[in-house]
């Protein structure tokens, strides 16, 4: 059986996937953190040098950044793709001016207002769960740190367009969404379903940017769902 590499999000860890290893029991699960490396290609490098000859892989947000460049480096490891709540595109020029305020700001002690107030409250749906989520992001993030933060950022900043690379993926691929995604939208993932015409695209009623927390039981399915495609 094929492994499973799961690369989360910015400033997130393994616990961004909650229950999925667990339910994934029979299967080899490998947790790939985007924490070395100033660069996307690099982060790239990194996880493609730590990883099994040839795996599935999931990532979500900035993982699923660095997953379009694990295939773009290495197409003929990866067997199958799933992409969640992520950008394709290189950065755009709004965004990019917001990047070097906010790593100021980290770096001089306030990482934690900058996930809090600027960040992850925009990234989820209304809803019970929404308070625990967050408390749990706060929490991955700083325990990550304010130097993780700042390398993170660079390194999405300076992406790279990855439309040439979802173009050429013929293998089983799913593209996932939370619905009231703001960061990451629908037109976005419409594009990569596009740029992969057997992909599934499935969009998760009740979530934002963080399905597998929001929404876990419907994102799971799917994820097991690709997985035996």
């Amino acid at each position: 059986m094929t492994p499973l590499v799961l690369i989360p999000g910015m400033m997130c860890d393994a616990r961004l996937w909650g229950d999925l290893p667990a339910l994934l029991a029979r299967r080899m699960v490998i947790h790939a953190p985007c924490t070395e490396g100033e660069s996307i290609e690099a982060i790239a490098r990194v996880l493609l040098a730590q990883a099994p000859a040839r795996f599935a892989l999931a990532g979500l947000s900035m993982g699923g950044i660095v997953a379009m460049e694990i295939l773009r480096q290495a197409p003929d490891r990866v067997e199958r793709l799933a992409l969640l709540d992520t950008n394709p595109f290189a950065e755009s020029e709004t965004i990019r001016a917001r990047r070097q305020p906010q790593i100021d700001r980290a770096l001089s002690g306030e990482l934690a207002s900058v996930m809090r107030d600027e960040m992850k409250p925009h990234y989820l749906a209304p809803g019970p769960r929404n308070a625990a989520v967050l408390d749990l992001c706060l929490d991955m993030a700083l325990g990550l740190g304010p130097e993780i933060f700042a390398r993170q950022s660079r390194a999405l900043r300076e992406r790279p367009d990855q439309t040439d690379t979802l173009s050429r993926f013929t293998g089983p691929a799913l593209v996932l969404m939370g619905l009231h995604d703001r960061l990451c939208p629908l037109e976005r993932h419409e594009a990569m379903h596009r740029m992969m015409p057997q992909s599934r695209l499935v969009i998760i009623e009740g979530a934002g940017h963080l399905p597998t927390l929001e929404q876990p039981e419907p994102t799971f399915a799917a994820i097991k769902t690709w997985l035996e495609a």
